[in-house]
């Protein structure tokens, strides 16, 4: 079984001359389209049109797919553009899945996708890397812009580094085990879906829909934007440096080539050239141009160059006459234990001092409690399972969800809130459930969504115009009257806002003051659901607009007793069950009727 993909080189003569023999063949005119493209295009074209097309497609789903506008019906429009899932590349990233599962201690749906690809990676070994990842074909174009034009700061040999991947991901999974997810800040997919969220995602918001909608950076998106110029600038000591010896998701793949199927074997014709040692992407070949198996990623470019067709891609049982080994092989740089115990002991850090400061913050009375979208999981579950992506942000229409900073701690850092002075969580949305990779926000339909309480709609009755005596806060033309947080509240269908009228205010003597009557919003807790649009509307009105107010007299609170966090099980259900038991309790605080008629209230 041979599975070389690669164009071979001709054999015998120079490329120019075999390329002139054979002007009128198909097989030159290909070679000559290919060098145009460039010289990996022209040594391996299979695996740089599946690099090409798979990047194309993360494009697709990141700046088409994920967009939520066109239509205000935001669930239908991204279902009907959705043939592939949104989340795809994510849900593929096996660091993604195995971390989330452990610091969660569940099953996460993306862990089928994941295995799915490890076992189609036994035949191509580490072919997720070679073929599939966004980020290291971002890296080759990084590479091809700018860095080839700096060869002066390149590394010259192969140091420590080279096994660095390996201690990332022991911390990483270590950190998971002990319930603190922190793969997300370095596992491939989310790496680069982060970084496009927070360098690609304003501007075509601001270009397309218009600047101002595009809300302010904290400093949670200055340290993301660096430690994604980071990755990039990785590149400069060698091309794919993040990829080669640092991407854990990569060290995953390495480990389970371990387990292949095939392999990359010279054989005895070759002549010591040193082109595949030149062309290799990965840093997979020895210097006696054998294979460094846990390196290699399939992509075949080495075979596309061999000027004597000495390199083939077979079955790990296939026998051929391989090149023989030389007196002394060459020394390979060692994995550490010191390195291992310091990735560990690292990893303890990271769980302690998290921790100890988002604990000690979680239980304060002035803690920072976060609005988090609709379906999302218990607090503690919820930083077990969100992989900090940004995909629900590229999701969600108006930037009702927004990454925290470091308001709640590190353990919080780009984890998503709906931040519902800049605007409210539209009725007919239910995407960040759609595109969440972990089950951080579930997958709800619309009905179960609207159903799910994210906090409960507070009035100021120090601040609220028309409690304070300082305006109706009424929507022009509106009849019968409405204030405008009621008429944002009834127009998304919720009805959890009345209008409750009191009378004017007298002065000392009994005489009206102001208006005859002022109209005051009250909310139903029992039908609110912490949408926000009420927040919006108010803020929108009376802060920006007319000034009234330094911010918004009614907000949406989180905390217990304020918000529904479900693991699994309906929130349709649950809103059912609640609103039979409070007719059970209407029935049972009605007064009973006697034979000398109602009971008294002492007696009821």
């Amino acid at each position: 079984m041979r599975l070389n993909i690669f164009l071979p080189s001709a054999r015998g003569q120079s490329r120019s001359d075999a390329e002139g023999a054979s002007a009128g063949s198909f097989r030159a005119f290909a070679r000559r389209a290919l060098s145009a493209l460039g010289p990996s295009w022209l040594a391996s074209p299979v695996r740089r049109a599946v690099q090409t097309l798979s990047f194309l497609v993360f494009l697709a789903l990141f700046f088409y797919v994920c967009w939520p506008y066109g239509s205000r019906q935001h669930a239908e429009a991204r279902a009907a553009k959705e043939i592939v899932e949104a989340e795809a590349f994510l849900a593929i990233d096996p660091l993604v899945s195995i971390s989330t599962a452990l610091a969660a201690r569940t099953w996460v749906w993306s862990l089928t996708w994941a295995g799915v690809l490890l076992l189609l990676c036994l035949v191509i070994p580490r072919g997720f890397c070679g073929y599939l990842c966004p980020l290291g074909t971002l890296l080759d174009l990084f590479e091809w812009a700018i860095g080839r034009r700096l060869p002066s700061v390149r590394l010259r040999r192969r140091g420590w580094w080279v096994h660095l991947k390996y201690y990332v991901l022991v911390g990483a999974l270590v950190a998971a085990a002990l319930g603190v997810l922190v793969s997300g800040f370095v596992a491939a997919i989310p790496v680069v879906t982060r970084g496009m969220m927070f360098a690609l995602a304003p501007p075509q918001m601001g270009l397309l829909n218009g600047w101002h909608l595009v809300p302010p950076m904290n400093a949670g998106h200055y340290l993301s934007l660096g430690l994604f110029a980071a990755v990039l600038g990785l590149g400069l000591l060698r091309p794919r440096f993040w990829c080669r010896h640092v991407c854990p998701s990569g060290a995953v793949f390495s480990v389970a080539n371990a387990f292949r199927l095939t392999e990359r074997k010279v054989t005895n014709a070759c002549i010591g050239c040193g082109r595949c040692l030149a062309a290799c992407p990965f840093d997979a070949i020895r210097p006696d141009y054998t294979t460094r198996p846990a390196d290699c990623t399939f992509c075949q470019t080495c075979g596309g160059v061999c000027p004597v067709g000495a390199i083939q891609f077979v079955g790990c049982w296939k026998k051929l006459d391989l090149k023989p080994e030389g007196a002394s092989p060459p020394a390979e740089v060692p994995l550490s234990r010191r390195g291992f115990a310091a990735s560990v002991a690292g990893s303890l850090v990271v769980v302690v001092g998290t921790r100890t400061c988002f604990g000690a913050r979680l239980g304060s009375s002035a803690a920072f409690l976060p609005i988090r979208p609709p379906g999302s999981v218990p607090e503690r579950e919820f930083l077990q399972l969100c992989i900090r992506c940004g995909e629900c942000f590229k999701a969600c229409p108006y930037n009702v969800l927004q990454p925290m900073g470091f308001e709640g701690g590190f353990e919080s850092l780009w984890t998503p809130r709906v931040v519902a002075d800049w605007s409210g969580c539209e009725p007919k949305c239910n995407n960040c459930g759609q595109v969440c990779p972990t089950g951080a926000i579930r997958a709800l339909p619309l009905e179960e969504k609207r159903c799910a309480r994210v906090g409960l709609a507070v009035v100021s009755t120090a601040t609220c115009l028309p409690i304070a005596r300082r305006g109706n806060c009424v929507v022009e033309g509106s009849n019968p009257p409405a204030l405008f947080c009621q008429n944002e509240c009834t127009k998304a269908g919720y009805n959890a806002i009345g209008i409750v009228s009191f009378p004017a205010q007298t002065d000392e003597d009994g005489k009206p003051v102001g208006d005859e009557k002022s109209l005051t919003p009250e909310v139903a807790s029992e039908n609110c659901n912490g949408c926000g649009l009420c927040q919006t509307r108010c803020h929108h009105v009376n802060v920006k607009q007319k000034r009234f107010l330094k911010e918004s007299a009614i907000i949406v609170v989180a905390g217990p007793g304020n918000e529904d966090r479900l693991m699994r099980g309906s929130y349709l259900a649950l809103r059912k069950e609640e609103r039979r038991q409070r007719e059970e309790e209407r029935k049972r605080r009605q007064p009973k009727a006697t034979g000398d008629g109602y009971l008294p209230d002492f007696l009821k």
